[in-house]
């Protein structure tokens, strides 16, 4: 794993693998530190292209153009977890990646990502690795109904997994999933949905944000509300589980951890080795954002202050609700963040909003 050995002065390029909104802004606060980005994706129409200084339209599996790529920026990124593992570990050797390779195999993988967390004491919901039908009886055995099948590899926005009931045909809900390798999880019975957004620098300084708490629709985020409505007590552990997280991958950069809260007890869910949409309040909350929060730390910079100056609650827009843009532009105490993309798709992020109001805890 290459390091880097002094911080990256203004005029330095960031590599970043993805084009999509969070990419784009990233590309908008690495701007404001006088840092140019180099965008590869593979789609033409990547909406981080329009706010880049560079960009790449190649496959992943491009080897040529990759070590072209890594050629012509000083560090590289990522913008989603599903960056081909090996198209990591072939910049790797060009050029410090950050976060690792390791940390992102760990997120790439829910066995390994609920066993790594598990080992550090974290509390997990009860999982068991499931290969097929016998393995999946077997497990429901153990950890009992309801629970959640999802795959191994992928899935996002409630992708690539399914409920099981106390009815479900455990076959149909192998198929559902298409069959692939998989984790049965049992059904945790929470109060709230929260996260913790973390950044760690090549140094290992840390710094951690307010928790927000989450809600969501049709497993996409609808909202992320700061303050949570939890107490001091539900926080600090939140914010304990994520140090010990971020620390122990020997990340760089943001992550997002997703957590249950039941009662005054806290566990997590998974982990994304990236910004995290969660995180999209601290744009117009905090002194420092999550996405120059991110730059600061792969680039070698001190971190900022994660102290929150308002309170907040983040929307998303989705789909059509993007056309709303003119109303929500007028309305006072409103931030309008929109993401250039042309298609309004059912569900499809195409921007958020931030109403921030005077700060009351």
């Amino acid at each position: 794993m290459k390091r880097i050995s002094a911080p990256l002065p203004p005029g330095s390029t960031v590599g970043i693998l993805g084009g999509g909104q969070l990419a784009r802004m990233l590309s908008l606060a690495a701007a404001r530190l006088g840092i140019a980005c180099h965008i590869y994706a593979p789609e033409a129409d990547s909406p981080a292209f329009a706010v880049s200084a560079a960009h790449t339209v190649a496959a992943y599996d491009d080897f040529a153009a990759l070590a072209r790529f890594a050629a012509a920026v000083d560090v590289v990124t990522y913008e989603f977890e599903n960056v081909p593992g090996e198209t990591a570990a072939f910049l790797d050797t060009r050029v410090p990646v950050a976060p690792g390779v390791s940390a992102l195999r760990t997120a790439q993988d829910r066995i390994a990502e609920k066993t790594f967390i598990s080992g550090l004491g974290v509390p997990v919901a009860p999982f068991a690795e499931v290969s097929d039908l016998a393995s999946l009886e077997s497990a429901l055995a153990r950890i009992g109904r309801p629970a959640v099948l999802k795959t191994r590899r992928f899935g996002y926005d409630g992708k690539g997994q399914t409920r099981i009931q106390a009815d479900t045909d455990p076959a149909a809900a192998l198929g559902e999933i298409g069959h692939q390798p998989a984790v049965l999880e049992g059904f945790v019975r929470f109060d709230k949905e929260v996260s913790v957004i973390a950044a760690r620098s090549w140094s290992g300084q840390v710094a951690v944000y307010d928790v927000p708490e989450n809600h969501h629709e049709n497993h996409i985020l609808r909202t992320s509300t700061v303050p949570a409505r939890i107490s001091s007590g539900v926080a600090a552990k939140a914010r304990d589980f994520g140090s010990r997280i971020i620390a122990a991958l020997d990340y760089v950069g943001v992550i997002g951890v997703e957590m249950f809260v039941a009662g005054e007890e806290v566990i997590v869910n998974e982990i994304a080795p990236r910004v995290h949409n969660s995180g999209h309040w601290t744009m117009d909350a905090c002194h420092v954002s999550q996405f120059e929060q991110h730059i600061r730390a792969i680039c070698g910079w001190p971190l900022g202050s994660p102290e929150r100056h308002a309170d907040v609650v983040m929307s998303n827009l989705l789909g059509d609700e993007i056309n709303r843009w003119a109303e929500l532009a007028a309305e006072p105490g409103l931030h309008l963040h929109l993401y250039g993309k042309r298609e309004a798709r059912n569900g499809r992020k195409m921007g958020h909003v931030n109403r921030v109001t005077p700060r009351q805890a």
